[in-house]
């Protein structure tokens, strides 16, 4: 199976149109666009009864405290964990393509709905879980929200756009689902699997 993006090139920059915040040579952040980038994959496998999507980010801090704090760095060689961006499953296999702002298009305060679309089933994605400090954001996360690593970041960032064929028309998940709940029901279940990749930063030292 093989995944195409019109939205940026495999392994290379993602425009600022894709991502939650942006740099701001005043704030050192700003909120940006926000869209779902354009998503197609061909050569599916036979008896292919679905298609899951995930988007991770692989170099998140494993380590909070000093996150876009002044006078701080976050070293390249911290340890980093997984950050999810995007959980989209049962997407019929009638669809092999999402257009640019498909699945967002804009920031939604308090995250987009979660459950069926007319593109797949909705799950939530780890800002609910960063955001569930903040009273005036707190909520539900579904859909994609895009990239918006640490300004103070020595890192450059890299987000793994998945599709995966299934054999089977629905994992069954439903509510506020993870990627990790959508992962493990997909054990045993994949036929195929397509990525490509992203990179982004929001310092201005780090070079793509």
């Amino acid at each position: 199976m093989k995944l195409h993006s019109d939205s940026f090139p495999d392994q290379g920059a993602i425009p600022d149109e894709f991502t939650f915040c942006k740099p701001d040579p005043k704030e050192h952040a700003t909120m940006s666009a926000n869209r779902s980038p354009h998503l197609s994959w061909s050569e599916v496998p036979e008896g292919v009864q679905s298609f899951v999507i995930i988007c991770d980010d692989v170099d998140v801090p494993s380590i909070f405290d000093d996150v876009n704090q002044e006078g701080k760095v976050l070293p390249a060689d911290m340890p980093r964990i997984h950050f999810y961006h995007w959980v989209l499953t049962d997407i019929p296999t009638a669809i092999t393509e999402l257009p640019a702002g498909a699945d967002a298009d804009g920031i939604t305060a308090k995250g987009k709905p979660v459950g069926p679309t007319d593109h797949g089933v909705r799950g939530i994605n780890d800002y609910t879980m960063f955001m569930a400090s903040n009273p005036d954001m707190a909520g539900d996360y579904g859909g994609y929200d895009g990239p918006c690593p640490p300004w103070n970041d020595e890192r450059l960032h890299h987000y793994v756009f998945s599709v995966y064929a299934l054999d089977v028309e629905s994992l069954g998940l439903s509510g506020a689902f993870t990627a990790k709940d959508a992962l493990q029901a997909m054990e045993g279940r994949i036929l195929a699997k397509a990525d490509w990749t992203g990179t982004y930063t929001q310092n201005p030292s780090v070079k793509g």
